[in-house]
């Protein structure tokens, strides 16, 4: 019997090498107009996975990465998650404002809990669905805002986590 990392791992295979070849095959003059477009289809096979339970603050900071590379935090130690707080100055409470319309503002973004404090967020890749879990946290105390960007599934993200809050902190500083 199979184990069931082993049937994801078939499963995620199966999805690409279908998707693809909708994606290879030109769409019929017929079917131009209709739902039946690749992105359509592609959105069939979504790779969300399941929500962390180990997300929030505990003892004032946000998590740290796990061992795969597809995930950055402010508070990872090692050069390959780490990544730099946002910063703001004067009022922690207003900047923090500021970076919630900014998320809001994001189309792939869906705002799951949104605090005084803490704000986490899901961002659905359009195409095939797959879902990082994006946490921020105002630590008035430091001057900064905590970040953490986690891919749910697979090992690479290209470096999609990192340039997402690199991304942000450009808006938010502007």
């Amino acid at each position: 019997m199979r184990q069931p990392s082993s049937l994801k791992a078939i499963a995620i295979v199966l999805s690409l090498v279908l998707s693809s070849l909708v994606f290879l095959t030109p769409t019929p003059p017929v079917l131009a107009d209709t739902a039946f477009q690749p992105m359509f289809i592609a959105s069939i096979f979504s790779f969300s996975g399941k929500r962390p339970t180990n997300l929030g603050v505990k003892d004032g900071k946000l998590g740290t990465c796990p061992s795969s590379p597809n995930c950055v935090s402010s508070n990872s130690s090692d050069e390959q998650h780490k990544i730099e707080p946002l910063t703001y100055q004067g009022d922690g409470k207003a900047a923090f404002e500021k970076l919630k319309s900014i998320i809001a503002s994001i189309e792939s973004a869906k705002m799951i809990q949104a605090e005084t404090h803490y704000l986490y967020a899901e961002f659905t890749s359009k195409l095939m669905g797959f879902v990082d879990d994006v946490e921020f946290y105002l630590d008035e105390n430091a001057g900064i805002i905590q970040v953490r960007s986690a891919s749910r599934l697979g090992q690479s993200d290209l470096g999609v986590n990192r340039k997402r809050i690199e991304d942000i902190r450009t808006k938010f500083n502007a």
